[in-house]
């Protein structure tokens, strides 16, 4: 049977049975992806981002975040009436929204794009950059969003980090989109297989409510961190250390304040990248694509010395430094005749780009918020690096970027909303975007990296 878009199907079990509830069945026609993961529908003139949906289709629905005073509404794909050639069977069943509202709950976060092929992927991931661009950033824009490593992998096994919730029962899982509920979870296809072979799905994690595993593409120890629940004993802490495999390195922390405390092995995971060995503690930012510090160092340094902004004697600084894998490459380009500043917020990551960098005279390691140290050490650079966290640097932190007289500064952006509106403040800083990049680093999901090249419009 099929229904017309501005009619309401039957109610789903457990619907509230008010005209907005959650759980109300609809079926809708699909229009274009919108940034997070969704794709656009209407309903009685009301938008509905839609996730596990394609353009071009017409879907059933369940709503999953509804209210007649809401402005838009969410929703799960529950079924295809007319699919798009693009779409292909979810790889895991767990993320299949199709399959998992049939066994009656929804599917786990994470992987919103695995019922699309890679190239079509891509292809509106590209789109949803074009679009952010121009809206926020005023550039008419179209840059193709790159493949990383092999296709012959389907898009798998790429995270060398992965993060878990733990069930009620002690099992292992990870939580449904915008959602509390924790689904139970025996595999992970977009992880580094080191990380399965662990079976931590085997264990009883009573006692824990978080998990975090660190395995570094280089081969090195692999790292677990167990964040007890309130009121776990030591004795069942070591309970569970017990069972764990005896090679890898196991660890407590409290994601509050990030303390980590040894249980076995250390505390941190050895990374290599660019001809550098890395440390990294605990939850110490690395990015989790195993081909990813490779290709962004490259596409860095590539826009710095392939524009003459990065040469021995040169003053540079890395902003938002981590454990300095950029700060390492810089280093070698400028030699002891040039300077690094590498500013980093975090206390615990900070400390790693000290131990990191300890051999290079002149590499500066300063711990604090980039906007603090800007306005303490005024100064001038040939070039910078800008690697903020998914909120961008912000209309602040641009200002005081422009008035250091760089010659350019490579961005490097894990969401395209915060890279194009920053990019607009920096056009009317009496900046330009010279050049562009972008990585298709997180096959199935969402989300993409960017590099961009800016220079001050003269």
């Amino acid at each position: 049977m099929t229904f017309n878009s501005t009619f309401s199907t039957a109610h789903a079990a457990g619907d509230s049975g008010t005209p907005g509830g959650a759980g109300r069945e609809l079926v809708v026609d699909v229009g274009p992806i919108a940034h997070g993961g969704h794709f656009v529908a209407r309903h009685e003139g009301r938008v509905i981002f839609v996730r596990h949906a394609l353009p071009g289709e017409k879907v059933r629905i369940r709503l999953t975040d509804s209210g007649d005073s809401s402005r838009f509404w969410r929703a799960d794909v529950v079924e295809v009436l007319e699919a798009s050639p693009d779409r292909v069977p979810h790889f895991w069943q767990p993320a299949d929204s199709l399959s998992a509202w049939r066994r009656g709950g929804p599917p786990v976060g994470g992987a919103e794009l695995g019922h699309i092929s890679l190239e079509r992927q891509r292809g509106l991931k590209a789109e949803v950059l074009a679009e952010q661009l121009k809206r926020l950033a005023g550039l008419d824009l179209a840059t193709e969003v790159e493949a990383v490593g092999h296709d012959d992998d389907g898009g798998l096994g790429w995270r060398t980090r992965a993060s878990f919730a733990v069930t009620s029962k002690g099992r292992l899982g990870m939580h449904a989109h915008r959602s509390d509920v924790v689904i139970p979870v025996r595999d992970m296809p977009l992880a580094h297989p080191g990380i399965n072979e662990l079976r931590l799905w085997d264990l009883d994690l009573t006692g824990i409510a978080r998990v975090e595993v660190a395995v570094p593409a280089n081969g090195s120890r692999p790292l677990v961190l167990l964040a007890p629940a309130e009121g776990t004993s030591p004795k069942r802490l070591h309970g569970i250390l017990s069972r764990m495999p005896q090679d890898i390195s196991v660890a407590s922390f409290d994601p509050g304040t990030g303390q980590v405390l040894q249980l076995r092995g250390r505390t941190w995971v050895q990374e290599s990248a660019a001809g550098h060995e890395y440390r990294v503690t605990g939850e110490g930012f690395w990015q989790i694509h195993k081909d990813a510090p490779e290709t962004l160092v490259n596409a860095v340094t590539g826009y710095l010395a392939g524009g003459g902004y990065l040469l021995p004697g040169a003053t540079v600084a890395d902003l938002y430094a981590g454990a300095g894998l950029f700060t390492a490459p810089l280093a070698d380009a400028v030699g002891v005749t040039g300077s690094v500043l590498s500013v980093e917020g975090a206390p615990g990551t900070s400390r790693d780009a000290r131990k990191n960098l300890h051999g290079e005279p002149h590499v500066e390691i300063v711990q604090g918020r980039v906007e603090r140290v800007l306005h303490q050490r005024a100064r001038s650079f040939d070039s910078l690096v800008l690697d903020p966290p998914r909120a961008g640097a912000g209309k602040a932190v641009v200002r005081q970027l422009i008035e250091t007289n760089p010659r350019a500064i490579a961005y490097v952006s894990c969401d395209p909303a915060s890279f194009a509106r920053d990019l607009g403040y920096f056009h009317h800083g009496g900046w330009r975007l010279e050049a562009l990049r972008a990585f298709d680093l997180y096959p199935h999901t969402h989300h993409l990296e960017t590099v961009g090249l800016l220079v001050p419009d003269a």
